[in-house]
Order: C-alpha cells, then structure tokens, then sequence
C-alpha cells in the first residue's frame, strides 16, 4: 500500500520535495493534496506537479482522510503552529529542519506527537542520504579507530535572501546552515550530549548571527568544531578524525554525494530531477521520505535515524550557541 503524502506549503522547498518523491516508486509514495495560503498558489502548485487536490487553507489539508503523513515546508517560525495543527489532527508528520525555534518549542512538538500517538520526524535529510549511511557503517566497524576530533563547515554569501536575514522569521546562520554541521557531530558521536559549549561569532544589524564558531568538547577529550555564515563562502565539508585515519566529505557536506576514506574518494550520484530544482541535490530528498515511509509501516512514532532526542539536542545546544553569540527569538521570550 502506497504513503499517501500531503504537502503544506507551495514554496521553493516543498517544490523540490515534490520532484523528490517522483523519483520513488509510484506505488509506494503519492502525492493526495498540496496546501498554501493562497488557494491559487496551491492551485498552481497542484498544476504542475499532477497533485489531485488543492486547498487554500493548511486546515482543509488536516482535515483531509486520503492524507497519511504531512509534509511542512513552511518558513522557521512557523512551524511549532502548523506541526501542531497537523500532529493535533493526528497526522503523521515531518517538519522541514528546523524542528522549530528553540528547545522549548521542540518540546512542544514532540509531546504534541507523543499525546496525539503520532509519528514525527526532523527532516534532516543528510542522514539518510547514502553516504551518511556508509558513514554510520564505516565507524561501527572502527574503519579509523576511535574517533578524536570532527569538524564540519557550512556556508555561503546569503544575505540577499530574506527569510535569512529576518529575526521574525527565523534567520541566521545557525538555524539554517548550523544545524547541518552540528547534526554531522552528533550523528558521528551518537547524540551523546557535549560536556562544554564554546561559541562564538557576530550578527549582522538585522540581529540574526552572520558567522558562528562552536566548539564542543565530549567525554574522553574528543571534540568537535562546526562553522558557520551566511556571509561567506565556506569549504562546506566534514571531516572525521581517528587514530587510525579519517573520513571526508569533500563537498555538500549537507547533500553529500562522494566520500573520502583515507584518500580514497568513492561517488554517490542520484536519480535526476524531472523538474527543474530550486536547491543543488534535491533528488536526494527522497532518502528521507523512504525512511518516514519505512516508519509508517512499522508504526514507529520516531526514527532511528534522527530520533526526537537529538532533535532535543540540537535545540538545546542551538540555544546556548545563540546566547553566547546574543542572538534572541520573540520565541525566547514567551
């Protein structure tokens, strides 16, 4: 029996989402319904990816009976209201990343999803991209030891893009590019929870962080630097480092599709869009809506792979990074 999708937002992300899950198997994912604000934007959308019904309204969508997990595409601070609305109306869920805008509103969702019996998930679509998986596989079999140090960067000239550099909507560096290097940290380290934080970095004059500099220190002496900026090109590439050798992702380290293991580089390519894309390797998309898929049928409310408690610690360790560099939310102060 096929995963009946339904999409919220018409946006840019909810596009490549779209494309993403025609690379799957019809029988397997389809797509019931798309929803907008704007009932003609949702028209449009449903135009033009075949999508059987269209709704001016995220309400009409929740209410919708063919629809098994929702999809939510929305901007940042959007999220806690229209994951709750979809989670209180017992739907399935997953939430672009972001979960929300700080720990307290993950919180939120999370127990929203476990009172309402309902599966939730993060869509840190990095995990289950390929190379992420022979990743995973690589350090359970100890391919460069124990693991001492990861480092990960994430960032590009972004500025001109709004929803990046509002504070009511969510932007910054963290929130949007961060969080991808520090879910690479915890990924590696099995979300084990940092002894000591260190951030540092500076904002731009709309209040959101420009660049942020974290270092993590965990048990054992092992450590972890992320980078990130929305105001310069990084080398946007991860490395792993044992006592033994290292693992590199050598480029999109967000989207990966090759991988270094002790200088040795192996290609990961994926499917091609049948539409024009709005983000570099969205086809990749399609890892995630498997691995939801792969959920439902066997009625997991959470995933291994990016489980709630690391979406909890994402949060947390978000949150302590934005007070030491002084970037606050109208969320922070509820």
């Amino acid at each position: 029996m096929a995963t009946r999708w339904g999409i919220c937002s018409a946006g840019k992300i909810s596009h490549d989402f779209t494309v993403a899950l025609r690379t799957l198997p019809h029988d397997d994912h389809q797509i019931m319904a798309v929803a907008a604000r704007n009932l003609q934007h949702a028209q449009e959308f449903a135009k033009k990816h075949n999508i059987p019904r269209a709704y001016g309204s995220y309400e009409e969508l929740a209410k919708d009976s063919d629809i098994d997990v929702v999809y939510v595409g929305t901007i940042h601070s959007h999220h806690l209201s229209t994951g709750k609305l979809f989670l209180t109306s017992h739907k399935n869920v997953l939430i672009e990343k972001p979960l929300a805008m700080n720990l307290r509103e993950v919180l939120e969702l999370t127990n929203t999803a476990k009172e309402n019996d309902v599966f939730l998930m993060e869509a840190i679509w990095t995990r289950f991209f390929p190379v992420s998986v022979e990743v995973g596989r690589l350090l359970g079999q100890g391919e460069v030891g124990e693991v001492q140090m990861v480092r990960a960067d994430l960032g590009a000239p972004l500025t001109h893009i709004p929803r990046l550099t509002h504070r009511e909507l969510g932007g910054g560096a963290l929130l949007d590019l961060g969080i991808y290097c520090l879910q690479f940290v915890f990924m590696v380290f099995n979300g084990e929870r940092p002894e000591s934080i260190q951030a540092t970095g500076y904002c731009i004059d709309t209040g959101v962080d420009g660049t942020v500099v974290l270092v993590l220190k965990f048990s054992g002496n092992r450590m972890a630097v992320c980078t990130c900026s929305i105001t310069m090109m990084l080398t946007n590439d991860a490395v792993i480092s044992g006592t033994k050798g290292t693992i590199k992702v050598p480029n999109h380290m967000w989207c990966p599709t090759s991988l270094e293991v002790n200088g040795e580089v192996t290609q990961y390519p994926l499917p091609e869009p049948s539409l024009p894309l709005n983000f570099i390797h969205s086809t990749g998309l399609r890892y995630e809506a498997e691995e939801v898929r792969q959920c439902l049928l066997k009625e997991l409310k959470e995933s291994s792979g990016m489980p709630w408690s690391h979406s909890h610690l994402l949060a947390e360790v978000m949150d302590e990074a934005r007070r030491q560099v002084g970037v606050t939310y109208n969320q922070d102060n509820i």
